[in-house]
This record gives structure tokens, sequence and C-alpha cells, in this order.
């Protein structure tokens, strides 16, 4: 009981935290005078009543939090917050469900981008604000979360961390205080935010849209103040600049801390996970811009290779920004784009999907087994940027890659179970696990969630969760040892 009451004590402050986030949609919407102040007001307030009755009672019982006390903590956290986060929809969108709400907040939280809403384009500017703020305060949220909170957990995410930092950093935290790690992550974070806005400003977008596009850029979120997304701007100087920061996003933001701190690139030249990623996102959308022009799916060869490169970088970070709709394309490329968001993104960095980096090992792991098959003897090292690869890194990587299908596998049926079309049910269960949005079929980019029956939603919902805190957090509390004193 002890442990449950040094959780609720931790859950508290982090509830009144939160509560400081509605002061940016209470302070835009009196600017702008959209009339949802009150419904965030009651917000604010509410989730910091609930912080207080969670922090105060149990001060005593403040301590060190253990290992297992870190993954029921995350898991608690995270749906407290999109809790939290559901009221100003359920107190200003006449009609929306329980259901539906808390979808939307955990897709911003999960920075997946999967949507409920349609009528964006006429939403209340605040409410569309916090949309896209959720999805900001998630991207770096995940951040902190793995540097900070997986060493405790052991699961293999800082080991794998660790492999890849280049040089000397590899074996040590950034920074000798994990909370000026975090610091600096955040700056980082908020410049490369605030550079982003202003580049989305020159080029034509209003204020708003910028603010709401930088937010969901670097969150790699892909939320839009429109219905028809990116495609509703019509501008290929919107969509480039979109893809130069998703390209930065989609990298380990520990990568950018050391450029910035050696004041050179060498940082991402040494960093082989963030060489991939770049090479199989700007490769795929090269050979994706040859494929639509040869078969003939855009008359331009110059507009096969515009709409190509922003929807392949979009889909591949696991932004899913809509640019297109791709199911109009050959069932060849739509599948391929969806296949793209599961692979590409670094760990570290705000993207979803099961990381460049446990790819790279799986592909290394493989190479040795058949190395070994020809040579029984050989003795070849596991090597990821120029450091090996522990055994119990692989195993770890193993392990997280059963439980990822079994999962995909679990979610594919269930939602087949209830109803939903094979197409559907598959492409949605990938989409919502790996943090995507867009899916196939009735949740294709054309269409949204909302054609979900509230049990199918739920599951999604479990889905964006369990993906984005990488599937281990939230199935060791299924587990009994959990529970054993």
């Amino acid at each position: 009981m002890q442990r449950i009451l040094a959780v609720a004590h931790v859950l508290g402050g982090m509830l009144m935290v939160m509560a400081a986030t509605y002061l940016l949609p209470i302070g835009w919407s009196v600017a702008v005078r959209d009339g949802t102040s009150g419904s965030f007001i009651e917000a604010a307030l509410g989730t910091l009543a609930c912080g207080l009755l969670l922090w105060a009672p149990t001060r005593r019982f403040r301590r060190e939090l253990q290992p297992r006390d870190g993954c029921l903590l995350v898991v608690l956290t995270w749906v407290s917050m999109a809790s939290a986060a559901m009221v100003p929809f359920l107190l200003e969108l006449p009609g929306i469900s329980v259901t539906d709400a808390f979808f939307e907040s955990m897709s911003a939280l999960t920075t997946t981008g999967a949507t409920v809403l349609t009528g964006l384009d006429t939403l209340p500017q605040s409410l569309n604000l916090w949309r896209h703020a959720l999805q900001w305060f998630g991207g770096m949220g995940i951040i902190v979360l793995a540097i900070a909170i997986l060493p405790l957990l052991g699961v293999g995410g800082m080991q794998l961390f660790k492999a890849e930092m280049p040089g000397p950093m590899k074996e040590s935290k950034l920074t000798p205080r994990i909370t000026q790690t975090a610091k600096y992550l955040w700056l980082i974070y908020v410049a490369l935010t605030a550079m982003c806005i202003l580049a989305l400003k020159a080029v034509g977008m209003s204020w708003f849209d910028a603010i709401c596009h930088g937010f969901s850029a670097l969150a790699l979120g892909g939320f839009s103040t429109r219905d028809d997304s990116i495609a509703g701007f019509d501008s290929p100087a919107i969509e480039a600049v979109l893809i130069v920061f998703m390209l930065i996003a989609v990298v380990n933001f520990t990568s950018h801390f050391l450029a910035l701190r050696a004041r050179s690139f060498s940082a991402y030249a040494l960093d082989v996970e963030a060489r991939w990623v770049w090479m199989s996102i700007l490769g795929s959308a090269l050979a994706l811009g040859v494929y639509l022009s040869w078969t003939g799916t855009y008359a331009e060869p110059a507009q096969a290779f515009r709409i190509a490169a922003f929807k392949t970088v979009s889909m591949a970070t696991a932004s899913g920004y809509t640019g297109a709709d791709y199911e109009q394309w050959p069932p060849f490329a739509a599948l391929f784009l969806l296949l793209l968001g599961g692979l590409c993104s670094s760990s570290g960095s705000t993207g979803g999907g099961i990381k460049m980096a446990r790819t790279l090992v799986l592909f290394k792991q493989a190479g040795r087994e058949l190395l070994r098959m020809s040579h029984p003897r050989a003795v070849r090292p596991l090597m990821l940027n120029r450091s090996r690869v522990g055994d119990n890194v692989v195993l770890a990587v193993l392990g997280f890659m059963l439980l990822y299908g079994v999962t995909l596998v679990g979610v594919t049926m269930v939602l087949l179970a209830s109803g939903l079309d094979p197409i559907s049910a598959f492409a949605g269960a990938y989409a919502c696990l790996n943090n995507i949005g867009p899916a196939l079929g009735v949740l294709g980019p054309s269409q949204n969630y909302a054609a979900l029956t509230d049990f199918q939603t739920w599951i999604c919902t479990f889905a964006m969760l369990a993906g984005r805190l990488e599937l281990l957090t939230v199935f060791v509390l299924l587990t009994p040892a959990f529970w054993r004193r």
C-alpha cells in the first residue's frame, strides 16, 4: 500500500504541473475572444484540485521510487493526463462522447495524430491550439521519459540509447545531472519549434496556423487546423518547411545536443542511426516519386515528386500529415508508406514505431546468425556506432519485437472480431501501435476514426498508449509478478 501512496504523491504533483499548461489556451481564448476561456479555466481548476487531493494527503509517504513504481507511475500519468485533457472537448463540443474525447486527447498526447473530429476549420481557435499543444507536450515528454525513467525500468531502452551514442558519451548521461539533461533537451526543442513557427509564418501561414503546425511538426504528431490538413494550404513552400523540420525532429535529440555543444555537424556523421533514417526516408521519397510518375498516377513528373516527397517524409516520420489521398495510388505505394511509419524514427526522437536502432540490431543479428551457419566457430561482435552491443540488448530487442508482433496481431484480430473489415483492421492496428495516425480503408487519409464503434475506439486508444510507451512499460502491469511484494 505504501508503494501505491508514494506513486500517488508523485502523480498528484504531475497533475498540478499539468494544470499550468491550460494557461496557453486560456490566454489565447482571451486574446481572440472565442468564448472558450471558461471551459479551460474549469478544466485547469479541476486538474489542480485532483492533483492537490492526491499530493497533500500522501506527503509523508514520499520516498525514492523503485523500478516497479516507475512503470506504474508512467502509465497512470499518461492515463490521468489524457483524462484531464479531454475535459475542454466535453465542455465545448456538443454531442461528443467521453470515448471520443478521451481518444482525441490520448491521440494528441501520444503524438499519433488520429482524430475523430470534423470541421476543424471552424473549431474555436483555442480548442484547436489545445490539440496541438498536447501533441507538443507529449512529444518531448516521451524523450524525457526515455532518459529519466527507462534506466529504472531495466527494459533495454537506455542500453540502446547508449549504444547509439557516439564517442565517450555512450557510457554516461549527457550531463552529470539528469535534470540538467532534460533542461537542455527542452531548450533545443523550444528553439527548434520557434524556428519552425517563424519559417512557416515567413512562407505564408497566419500566426495561428504557424504556431499550431510548428507544435505538431516538431512533435511529429500530424494534427492540423484544417480538415484537408496540409493539402488545404496548397503551398510547396509550406510543405518544404515542414519536410525540413520533420527530418530534424525524427533524429535523436541527443545528436542535436551533441552537435550544438561541439558546434559541429560531426555528431550526425557519427550517428549511424541518423544516417540510416535520412537515407531510408529520402531514398524512399525518390523511389516513390519515380514509381508514381512511371505508373501515370500524376501526369507531371514534378507534381509526382513533390507529392511523393511530402507524403513519404510525413508518413515515414510517423507525422501523418495528409497532403494527398494515397489510397488513390497503386496499392503498393499506399502500403509501402504505412510500412515506413513503423521503421524510420530514431530512438530518442519524437517519432513512433519500433525505431531504427532496433531495426539495425535485428538486421545485424540476422547477419551474425547467417555467418554462424557457415562458420560455426566465427566470433563476430554486433557493432553499432563503433561500439559493441551486448547480448542483453539483443535479447531485449528480440523480446520487444516478439511482444510487438503479438500485440499487432492481437489488436488486429480484436478489431476484425468487432466487425471492422480486414484492411481497416490491420492498417488501423498498425497505425495506432506505431503512432502514425492515418491508415487505410475506413480509417484512410480522406476519412478519420469517427467511423469506429466505441469498443473499437477504446481498442485503438489502448494501442496508441501501449505503442507510445514501448509496450513493456504497459504490459508489465498485467503480470502477476509485478504485484507481488
